[in-house]
């Protein structure tokens, strides 16, 4: 591919062979990680009566949702929603869509898909714009799904988890801290040096607005479901709120894994999660805890909090 597009190693225009790679590809990954999750699910594809798609690249009309609908062979109808360009977040805000969308239309099942190709962003370093590198160096391609519904069919349908609340949240005085730009060279990241301090100075917030209603203000009573955006990130949070070591371990193992994939991590998340709740026979998908808490963060600064309760394995 570089022989053939030599500007994609450079800061020289070569959006048009991106976009000629990303319009193809996002949709079939998108539909490799989506067939898996309708498996797993168990119901026919025709029952999905919602799809929400996003990715950070690749933006056309008609876009990755259609071609998802097509690759897929979902219902004409279906209806779709379509989040492109929205960063690192964007996963918690398609479940959050989601959870919307099933509990105001009965009977609804919302398949989400999140797909990322890093080809829109990559090129070599530059002494002048160091500002990227964190980006280029911590950046993946990957993509995951769920299906996300109210009142399952128990016969049929096996919950994983239950989202309780979701919510979004900029972060005060973090204009510029993380911000993403679309030019002729390809999408370009900016990172500031101070995107973890802004991020962990606002999780006890983040976390008292959710959970208070609960009654819960134990931090280490909950799973933890984290957006790997980076080991420097994870290690504020962790500091923050006084967490034990290993209440960030599946967020770190994903980052080890399979590096920021964008709105796709945190669904990696929760399924290295569950998987290791089984493996460990633990009583529930939540590690064998009850109550935990979803954090996704991305330009903005943007957060996404969610309340998440377990459910038994």
């Amino acid at each position: 591919m570089l022989k053939e597009n030599p500007n994609l190693g450079s800061r020289k225009a070569s959006l048009d062979a991106r976009q000629d790679v990303l319009v193809k590809e996002i949709p079939k990954l998108g539909a490799k990680a989506a067939s898996k999750a309708i498996e797993e699910w168990g119901r026919s594809k025709s029952d999905i009566s919602h799809l929400v798609f996003c990715s950070y690249a690749g933006m056309d009309m008609p876009g990755a949702d259609y071609q998802l609908v097509k690759l897929l062979g979902l219902k004409p109808s279906t209806k779709r929603f379509m989040l492109y360009h929205q960063g690192c977040f964007a996963g918690a805000t398609a479940l959050r869509l989601a959870k919307d969308l099933a509990e105001n239309n009965r009977g609804a099942r919302v398949l989400v898909v999140c797909a990322e190709i890093t080809v829109v962003a990559f090129r070599g370093p530059s002494e002048t714009h160091v500002d990227s590198l964190v980006g280029l160096a911590l950046f993946g391609d990957g993509a995951s799904s769920a299906i996300v519904g109210s009142n399952p069919e128990t016969s049929v349908e096996r919950p994983l988890f239950h989202i309780v609340s979701a919510s979004q949240t900029i972060v005060p005085n973090s204009e510029g801290a993380m911000e993403g730009h679309l030019w002729e060279i390809g999408l370009t990241f900016h990172l500031k040096d101070s995107v973890p301090m802004l991020i962990g100075n606002s999780i006890e917030k983040m976390l008292e607005e959710s959970f208070q209603p609960l009654g819960i203000s134990d931090w280490n009573s909950l799973f933890w479901v984290v957006h790997p955006g980076g080991p420097a990130i994870l290690n504020q949070i962790e500091a923050k709120v006084r967490l034990n070591p290993e209440k960030l371990q599946a967020s770190r193992e994903v980052l080890s894994e399979y590096g920021n994939m964008s709105s796709a991590c945190v669904l990696f998340v929760l399924d290295e999660m569950r998987r290791k709740s089984v493996k460990e026979g633990k009583a529930t998908t939540g590690e064998g805890l009850k109550w935990g808490v979803l954090f996704a963060f991305g330009p903005g600064l943007t957060i996404e909090t969610m309340a998440l309760h377990s459910l038994p394995l």
